[in-house]
Protein backbone atom coordinates (compact mmCIF):
# COMPACT_ATOMS: atom_id res chain seq x y z
CA UNK A 1 0.00 0.00 0.00
CA UNK A 2 1.63 3.33 -1.12
CA UNK A 3 1.08 6.20 1.21
CA UNK A 4 -1.24 8.91 -0.04
CA UNK A 5 0.29 12.39 -0.66
CA UNK A 6 -1.82 15.71 0.80
CA UNK A 7 -1.49 18.37 -1.69
CA UNK A 8 -2.39 20.38 1.02
CA UNK A 9 0.80 19.61 2.87
CA UNK A 10 3.14 20.47 -0.06
CA UNK A 11 5.45 23.25 -0.01
CA UNK A 12 3.82 26.07 -2.54
CA UNK A 13 5.91 25.92 -5.32
CA UNK A 14 8.89 28.40 -6.43
CA UNK A 15 7.17 29.60 -9.42
CA UNK A 16 4.04 29.75 -6.94
CA UNK A 17 5.87 32.05 -4.24
CA UNK A 18 7.10 34.21 -7.28
CA UNK A 19 4.14 34.98 -8.06
CA UNK A 20 3.01 35.61 -4.64
CA UNK A 21 5.81 38.32 -4.05
CA UNK A 22 5.12 39.85 -7.53
CA UNK A 23 1.68 40.90 -7.13
CA UNK A 24 2.53 42.05 -3.56
CA UNK A 25 4.88 44.23 -5.10
CA UNK A 26 2.04 45.34 -7.16
CA UNK A 27 -0.18 45.76 -4.54
CA UNK A 28 2.48 47.83 -3.01
CA UNK A 29 3.61 49.97 -6.03
CA UNK A 30 -0.64 50.67 -6.54
CA UNK A 31 -0.81 52.51 -3.06
CA UNK A 32 1.52 54.89 -4.26
CA UNK A 33 -1.32 56.24 -6.20
CA UNK A 34 -3.19 56.14 -3.30
CA UNK A 35 -3.35 59.85 -1.51
CA UNK A 36 -1.18 59.83 2.00
CA UNK A 37 -3.65 60.59 4.32
CA UNK A 38 -5.22 57.21 3.15
CA UNK A 39 -2.55 55.25 3.91
CA UNK A 40 -3.33 56.05 7.92
CA UNK A 41 -6.66 54.47 7.54
CA UNK A 42 -5.13 51.30 5.85
CA UNK A 43 -3.06 50.10 8.77
CA UNK A 44 -0.02 50.68 6.71
CA UNK A 45 3.65 50.36 9.31
CA UNK A 46 5.88 52.76 9.18
CA UNK A 47 8.45 51.44 7.99
CA UNK A 48 6.29 50.79 4.69
CA UNK A 49 4.57 54.61 4.83
CA UNK A 50 8.09 55.33 5.13
CA UNK A 51 9.52 53.28 1.85
CA UNK A 52 6.34 54.64 -0.05
CA UNK A 53 7.13 58.42 0.85
CA UNK A 54 10.75 57.59 -0.56
CA UNK A 55 9.43 56.43 -3.55
CA UNK A 56 7.24 59.15 -4.81
CA UNK A 57 10.31 61.35 -3.90
CA UNK A 58 12.79 59.27 -6.45
CA UNK A 59 12.65 60.05 -10.16
CA UNK A 60 15.75 57.56 -11.04
CA UNK A 61 14.61 54.31 -13.01
CA UNK A 62 17.15 52.51 -11.26
CA UNK A 63 16.46 53.73 -7.56
CA UNK A 64 12.96 53.91 -8.02
CA UNK A 65 12.76 49.94 -9.50
CA UNK A 66 15.02 48.98 -5.92
CA UNK A 67 12.69 50.62 -3.79
CA UNK A 68 9.67 49.22 -5.71
CA UNK A 69 11.28 45.55 -4.87
CA UNK A 70 12.32 46.85 -1.36
CA UNK A 71 8.20 47.89 -0.90
CA UNK A 72 7.43 44.01 -2.30
CA UNK A 73 9.55 42.79 0.44
CA UNK A 74 8.19 44.84 3.09
CA UNK A 75 4.68 43.74 1.51
CA UNK A 76 5.15 40.22 2.72
CA UNK A 77 5.01 41.20 6.50
CA UNK A 78 1.91 42.79 6.60
CA UNK A 79 -1.83 41.52 5.74
CA UNK A 80 -2.57 42.60 2.07
CA UNK A 81 -6.44 42.03 3.24
CA UNK A 82 -7.36 45.37 4.71
CA UNK A 83 -5.66 47.39 0.92
CA UNK A 84 -6.91 45.06 -1.33
CA UNK A 85 -10.61 45.45 0.76
CA UNK A 86 -9.75 49.08 0.20
CA UNK A 87 -9.06 48.94 -3.77
CA UNK A 88 -12.29 47.06 -4.51
CA UNK A 89 -14.50 49.22 -2.70
CA UNK A 90 -12.92 51.61 -5.15
CA UNK A 91 -13.80 49.94 -7.84
CA UNK A 92 -17.49 49.25 -6.79
CA UNK A 93 -17.63 53.28 -6.28
CA UNK A 94 -16.18 54.04 -10.02
CA UNK A 95 -18.86 50.84 -11.11
CA UNK A 96 -21.74 52.61 -9.52
CA UNK A 97 -20.94 56.03 -10.53
CA UNK A 98 -20.74 54.70 -14.29
CA UNK A 99 -24.12 53.16 -13.71
CA UNK A 100 -25.50 56.34 -11.89
CA UNK A 101 -24.54 57.96 -15.19
CA UNK A 102 -25.78 55.65 -17.55
CA UNK A 103 -29.21 55.59 -15.68
CA UNK A 104 -29.26 59.67 -16.09
CA UNK A 105 -28.36 59.78 -19.94
CA UNK A 106 -31.27 56.65 -20.37
CA UNK A 107 -33.69 59.06 -18.52
CA UNK A 108 -32.31 62.50 -21.03
CA UNK A 109 -33.00 60.47 -24.30
CA UNK A 110 -35.74 59.14 -23.01
CA UNK A 111 -37.64 62.18 -22.39
CA UNK A 112 -36.38 63.67 -25.83
CA UNK A 113 -37.26 60.84 -27.75
CA UNK A 114 -40.59 59.86 -25.78
CA UNK A 115 -41.54 63.59 -24.57
CA UNK A 116 -45.05 63.47 -22.29
CA UNK A 117 -45.31 59.40 -21.34
CA UNK A 118 -41.30 59.60 -20.37
CA UNK A 119 -41.96 63.11 -18.55
CA UNK A 120 -45.04 61.82 -16.54
CA UNK A 121 -42.67 58.52 -15.63
CA UNK A 122 -39.90 61.07 -14.70
CA UNK A 123 -42.36 63.37 -12.32
CA UNK A 124 -43.49 60.40 -10.49
CA UNK A 125 -40.37 59.23 -9.08
CA UNK A 126 -38.90 63.19 -8.76
CA UNK A 127 -42.08 65.04 -7.61
CA UNK A 128 -39.76 67.95 -6.53
CA UNK A 129 -38.82 68.34 -10.27
CA UNK A 130 -40.21 71.38 -12.09
CA UNK A 131 -42.13 70.10 -14.78
CA UNK A 132 -42.12 73.55 -16.93
CA UNK A 133 -38.48 73.89 -17.19
CA UNK A 134 -38.49 70.23 -18.10
CA UNK A 135 -40.42 70.73 -20.53
CA UNK A 136 -38.48 73.75 -21.90
CA UNK A 137 -35.66 71.45 -22.25
CA UNK A 138 -36.88 69.08 -23.48
CA UNK A 139 -38.46 71.22 -26.35
CA UNK A 140 -35.23 73.28 -26.39
CA UNK A 141 -33.63 69.58 -27.19
CA UNK A 142 -35.48 68.18 -29.65
CA UNK A 143 -34.99 71.49 -31.68
CA UNK A 144 -31.45 71.50 -31.59
CA UNK A 145 -31.27 68.32 -32.32
CA UNK A 146 -33.46 68.53 -35.77
CA UNK A 147 -31.46 71.64 -36.76
CA UNK A 148 -28.38 70.03 -36.36
CA UNK A 149 -27.11 72.34 -33.60
CA UNK A 150 -24.79 71.80 -30.74
CA UNK A 151 -26.47 69.63 -27.72
CA UNK A 152 -26.55 72.83 -25.32
CA UNK A 153 -30.08 72.28 -23.95
CA UNK A 154 -29.60 68.34 -24.20
CA UNK A 155 -26.59 68.99 -21.39
CA UNK A 156 -28.61 71.63 -19.50
CA UNK A 157 -31.41 68.19 -19.28
CA UNK A 158 -28.71 66.09 -17.92
CA UNK A 159 -27.61 68.84 -15.93
CA UNK A 160 -30.90 69.20 -14.35
CA UNK A 161 -31.68 65.52 -14.18
CA UNK A 162 -28.54 64.94 -12.36
CA UNK A 163 -28.96 67.45 -10.20
CA UNK A 164 -32.55 65.78 -8.77
CA UNK A 165 -31.08 62.15 -8.08
CA UNK A 166 -29.55 62.41 -4.97
CA UNK A 167 -25.84 60.98 -4.57
CA UNK A 168 -25.38 57.82 -3.40
CA UNK A 169 -22.44 56.91 -1.10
Amino acid sequence: MQDEIDPRELAPSKSRLKRDAHDLQKLGTDLLDVPESEWASLGLAENLVSALREAKRLHSHGARKRQLQYIGKLMRDIDPEPILQYFRQLRLKARQQAQRQHDLEGWRDRLIEEGDPALGAFLELHAQADRQHLRQLIRQAKKEHAENKPPRSSRALFRYIRDLEPVRK
